[in-house]
């Protein structure tokens, strides 16, 4: 597999992680599996899945960086990032949540977005 590929993969795994690690407690709040337990327990509880989310996220940068080889910049590496963490929120989000509800500006948004790593990809 491509170190591209790899990359990207990875960095989507990653953030399915670390949405799960921060926003994931909420739904269980109001499911009422976790309604009963001390902060200090839910913290752990997000440390733990994060942990997880880190065996992705740190290799991906690894792997995907110019300075090791791989074929993104840095700058590219946290556009790319920050897209995939927004796509894996919206997704989560509309998923886990009844409530929420995708509006224009959030389609704005992610077409500023989609603009953003298009730029960032420029010579």
């Amino acid at each position: 597999m491509s170190s591209m590929i790899l990359t990207v993969a990875m960095l989507v795994v990653a953030n399915v992680f670390m949405t799960f690690a921060w926003y994931g407690h909420l739904k269980l709040q109001s499911s009422g599996v976790s309604s009963n337990w001390p902060l200090y327990a839910i913290i752990l509880f997000s440390w733990g899945i994060a942990l997880v989310e880190y065996c992705f996220q740190v290799p991906a940068n690894r792997i995907g960086y110019q300075g090791n080889g791989g074929p993104f910049s840095l700058m590219q590496l946290k556009v790319m990032q920050e897209v995939i963490t927004l796509v894996v929120f919206m997704v989560f989000s509309a998923l886990m949540f009844s409530e929420f509800t995708f509006k224009w500006n959030h389609a704005a948004a992610a077409l500023l977005l989609v603009a953003a790593v298009y730029l960032v990809f420029m010579d």
